[in-house]
């Protein structure tokens, strides 16, 4: 999967996951404390954001984060081993947040 593929597949899930929660735009930017702008920016697939902006989205769309992935048919297996594809420097960023994340929430 190229870059740019993944930068569309992200923003046009957000979106749709967005518009199922029936969020606007500026709801799901404070919940997600990022700016409207760099939302629209994601959502149109110009801007990738970093992990913690990811686990944020995620929470907020009350999804896992590698579900913000999924492409389009693919099957379970396919779209759990999409986060396998990013880089590994930020699959471990992301799965160090979520760790700690699970930590914040369990004490």
């Amino acid at each position: 999967m190229i870059e740019q593929e993944l930068k569309k597949n992200l923003g046009k899930n957000i979106k749709f996951l967005r518009f199922r929660r029936r969020l606007s735009q500026l709801d799901l930017a404070e919940e997600a404390c990022i700016s409207v702008t760099f939302l629209s920016n994601i959502e149109r697939g110009n801007n990738f954001p970093q992990a913690g902006t990811l686990c944020n989205l995620a929470k907020a769309l009350k999804v896992d984060v590698w579900e913000l992935f999924k492409g389009e048919g693919a099957s379970d297996k396919q779209e759990k081993s999409i986060v396998d594809r990013i880089s590994d420097d930020f699959a471990k960023q992301v799965n160090l947040t979520i760790e700690t994340i699970r930590k914040q929430y369990k004490t």
